[in-house]
């Protein structure tokens, strides 16, 4: 079953910096190189005050290798410089319909 997943950070709405999400994102190479099970891939603005991530999975143990694996050795050094954040709102579903033309 695919899996959409979410994570949403707080930004003042006029900020439209992409300096931590570019860091990680390069460090990832999804582009180049993506990882098992990543059906489709988006980041940005909401235009309320928010940054959105939504990714959509082809399962959920595909989305949790990526997060335990990939992702986590991607987002250390910038948690360990203390300039990451958390996101205020992460979540995941399962989709009922998927269409990838």
């Amino acid at each position: 079953m695919a899996i959409m997943n979410v994570q949403e950070f707080d930004v003042e709405e006029d900020d439209r910096s992409t300096t931590n999400y570019d860091s990680v994102s390069e460090r990832l190479a999804i582009e180049s190189d993506p990882p098992a099970g990543l059906l489709f891939h988006t980041a940005g603005y909401t235009g309320r005050g928010q940054f959105r991530i939504a990714n959509v999975w082809d399962s959920q143990a595909s989305l949790d290798s990526f997060e335990q694996g990939r992702l986590a050795e991607a987002l250390k050094p910038l948690m360990e410089s203390g300039e990451g954040n958390q996101p205020t709102a992460a979540y995941s579903y399962e989709l009922h319909h998927v269409v990838d033309p």
